[in-house]
């Protein structure tokens, strides 16, 4: 097949990613000039003005997406989180869901996800040691690479847990331990997150199958193309899309569509696409599109280890070590109020100005001469450990067009609303728990935490559901609208729960399926153009 693929940001090359933290971090660089201009608001209740996000919301536009930016952190999901609102009300009872969510199971499971999984270890190139996490689900094969070497604060998080009774684990993580497939090995350089690799010696998707994909000659990029709508015809199906590129308004035709372009855009374009076929937007005759957006919400805890020089400043984000004992349904939530958990981790990459922007403990001053004191007492032998917490899907969190609020182009921007539900907040509190006697098992004075529930929605989930019923999702179990039969949809807006770990392998797997499906089913999918 040929395939045009439209990009709205640049090519990015490992040239341009700096070691510099007010570059990569502070002013996310990164995110321009597409996504700055077009930030989604934010808001708790249908009742209230919108106004700006108070989290970090923030994505790459560029030939390889956030896989440029991302920490590389590359776990599968559980098997009990692609079943997780039938196995909690048959352990127990229908009334441990939560009123007011839409928690729903998968339409696929992980046995059928995980041929995919394999691909795609394999594709980018993920580093682990297959079984070390008990509770992983079964494994078609080992990962293709080992996993980054250990620390003296990966061994030492490692045998605190161990001491509590855990299960420890290296982060599977898509950074090259050794060279595979033409790039090179990670130095540990300690500028992974917020930045590209300067060596591309992580698994972006720019270094890695996007470029073996151009190399057939079978994929053209346009970048600096900004789709503003999806056309369709009469009869409801796509014909191509239209884009705006240096200032001319363009059309690309197309016999079929996969829409990937990240949970907000990915709403927000089916809702610009009005048509009279689907007047309240693309794929939307359900009312499905926009529902059901989640967020996962992050605990942490920060300790003091007197005496100890962790260097934490070295290393990447993903030289970690985790731990999913309260992950899941993997330990007992009887009378907890809450459903599921989420991946303990203690991580590297504890930048300078990350680190003296962070929380500090009670009675610390959070300026002057005081706080610089105690910086300079403590910076370098505090640690922190956080969690990523499965969140629920609710009725009233859902995504649409702000009505007051438009992009350089004339176009309303995504409008987030979001309430976090109290079966999150029991679960931030319970994992909070965790954390804190993690750190202090291993040696921690002093702990503490930022003050309320963090919530990151850059692990942005839902808005284009998958599901079996049309009435309650916006496609189905290959990715594949329900009402526009040559219409995909790709990445986490189409997850029914978040799970507990990272995002991107997982939606990597199902864009790796939904392709299959296409291609197998081309001469009933692919329309003339």
């Amino acid at each position: 097949m040929s395939v045009v693929a439209l990009e709205a940001g640049p090519r990015r090359c490992p040239e341009e990613m700096t070691l510099d933290e007010i570059r990569n971090d502070v002013r996310n660089w990164l995110s321009e000039p597409k996504a700055r201009a077009e930030v989604p608001t934010w808001r708790e209740s249908s009742a209230e003005a919108s106004s700006l996000a108070p989290w970090p919301m923030l994505t790459v536009n560029a030939v390889g997406g956030t896989t440029i930016h991302y920490d590389a952190v590359s776990p599968r999901l559980l098997p009990w989180n692609f079943a997780s609102r039938s196995l909690t009300v048959e352990r127990y009872g229908v009334g441990a869901v939560p009123r007011g969510s839409t928690l729903v199971d998968w339409p696929l499971s992980y046995d059928e996800l995980e041929p995919y999984y394999d691909l795609v270890e394999r594709a980018i190139g993920v580093g682990g040691t297959a079984a070390a996490n008990p509770f992983e689900g079964p494994r078609s094969g080992e990962y293709p690479l080992g996993p980054l070497r250990r620390s003296g604060w990966n061994r030492w998080m490692h045998g605190a847990a161990r001491d509590l009774g855990w299960h420890p684990y290296p982060a599977p993580t898509a950074l090259n331990s050794e060279p595979y497939n033409g790039n090179p090995e990670c130095t540990y350089c300690g500028f992974c997150a917020s930045n590209g690799c300067y060596r591309a010696a992580k698994g972006s998707t720019d270094a890695t199958v996007i470029r073996r994909a151009e190399s057939t000659g079978r994929l053209t990029i346009e970048i600096g193309a900004r789709v503003t709508r999806i056309e369709v015809d009469g009869e409801g199906r796509v014909t191509g899309v239209t884009y705006v590129s240096d200032g001319r308004e363009l059309f690309q035709p197309a016999a079929a569509l996969l829409l990937g372009t990240f949970v907000y855009e990915n709403t927000r374009l089916l809702l610009l696409s009005t048509s009279t076929a689907y007047p309240h937007g693309l794929s939307n005759n359900h009312g499905q599109v926009g529902k059901h957006y989640m967020a996962h919400a992050t605990p942490a805890v920060y300790g003091v280890f007197p005496g100890r020089r962790l260097n934490l400043w070295s290393g990447p984000w993903s030289q970690a070590t985790c731990s999913d004992d309260w992950n899941g349904d993997n330990f007992d939530h009887t009378g907890l109020g809450f459903v599921g958990g989420g991946m303990l981790t203690a991580a590297h990459e504890a930048k300078p100005i990350a680190l003296a922007g962070g929380p500090v403990p009670p009675g610390v001053p959070r300026f002057g001469s005081g706080w610089k004191s105690w910086l300079h007492a403590n910076a370098r032998s505090i640690g922190s450990a956080g969690a990523q917490l499965e969140s629920l899907p609710y009725e009233q969190n859902v995504l649409d067009l702000d009505p007051a609020v438009v992009d350089p182009y004339g176009l309303p921007v995504v409008r987030v609303t979001h309430r976090v539900g109290e079966s999150d907040r029991r679960g931030y509190a319970y994992l909070s728990h965790k954390l804190d006697l993690w750190l202090r098992e291993a040696g921690a004075s002093e702990t503490w935490s930022a003050d309320g529930i963090q919530l990151d929605p850059r692990h942005a989930y839902g808005g284009t559901r998958m599901g079996d019923d049309p009435d309650a999702s916006v496609v189905d179990r290959v990715g594949f609208s329900h009402e526009c039969p040559n219409l995909g949809v790709i990445g986490a807006s189409t997850f029914p729960t978040t799970g507990g770990h990272n995002p991107t392998l997982t939606l990597q797997a199902l864009a790796w399926r939904t392709a299959e499906h296409l291609v197998t089913n081309w001469s009933t999918i692919g329309s003339r153009v």
